[in-house]
């Protein structure tokens, strides 16, 4: 059986965080050319000034949404200010919430339980917030393939580079990382969504040909998209998840074969001393179905 991933799932190359209370900021990440924008309350955001970057949600998301972008907004890991946050932003122009340092199935199920009811009581269609869930605990980690599936709101998920590291006392490195990460992509894959995340921390902004190499070796891996924390960061990650003329070419030949193949009557043919069995010709098909994604 090939993959299997869920319908209307959105098209997320490129995330990029944005601390909501920095105007500069906002303002550069409108024309930045990402897929999706994550205005940020949780690390970006002192304490002390939680409650008033909660207040310049909506005319960030309102902003940034004019460009084209998908707006997230990532929300604070204590539930008393997850429910604050939650209560605030949850509005037409917000596409989903980024769910950080998710514990268990359960903590998704009760978010989603209160996004509903605040769904229901702004008059807003029950399921237009969706959930990026991250896992960033070694506790976590235990149950990710559980939290991948907990709720139908996932569109996309990830397990974590910094928080998840610090948790098992490591550094962030990449073979530090290659386990873990390659367990959040299976763990999305198995429950029909959005792999993402590169298997590297992005914390070095100003290292572009680590971070392209990063991008690369994250897509080999099944991994559809990624987050960044730096402008410079998002035509990398935009270019690096999406096929190139020559590999669409290519992957449109090979369907292209199979199907007269098909038509002829036989399961099976070759291509260039290479056999097109049903997972080539998936695998080319999906880069078929990004290249159509990325013309709409």
């Amino acid at each position: 059986m090939g993959l299997q991933q869920r319908s209307g799932l959105p098209f997320w190359r490129s995330l990029l965080f944005v601390p909501v209370n920095v105007e500069k900021y906002v303002q550069k990440a409108s024309a930045c050319g990402a897929d999706a924008i994550i205005l940020d309350l949780e690390d970006s955001v002192a304490p002390a000034d939680k409650e008033a970057a909660r207040a310049q949600v909506a005319a960030a998301a309102e902003r940034c949404a004019a460009a084209g972008a998908d707006i997230l907004v990532r929300v604070n890991r204590p539930l008393e200010l997850a429910v604050r946050d939650i209560e605030t932003v949850v509005a037409p122009q917000v596409s989903a919430l980024m769910l950080p340092k998710v514990d268990s199935a359960g903590h998704v199920r009760l978010l989603a339980e209160l996004v509903e009811s605040i769904e229901r009581r702004k008059g807003m269609a029950v399921g237009h917030t969706r959930f990026y869930a991250v896992v960033e605990s070694v506790t976590a980690f235990a149950q990710i393939f559980e939290i991948a599936a907990a709720h139908p709101r996932i569109v996309a998920f990830a397990c974590g580079a910094e928080d998840f590291t610090a948790s098992c006392g490591a550094q962030p490195d990449p073979d530090v990382l290659l386990y873990p990460k390659q367990q959040g992509v299976l763990a999305a894959r198995a429950a029909g969504v959005l792999p993402l995340g590169i298997f590297s921390s992005s914390a070095n902004y100003r290292d572009l040909d680590g971070f392209r190499a990063a991008v690369a070796q994250a897509r080999r891996f099944g991994v559809e998209g990624s987050t960044c924390i730096h402008p410079a960061q998002v035509p990398i990650l935009n270019e690096g998840f999406s096929p190139g003329a020559d590999e669409i070419a290519a992957a449109q030949r090979i369907v292209d074969t199979y199907d007269e193949a098909l038509r002829s009557g036989r399961g099976s043919i070759g291509l260039d001393g290479r056999m097109l069995d049903v997972p080539v010709v998936e695998r080319a098909e999906r880069i078929l179905a990004i290249a159509a994604r990325m013309r709409a």
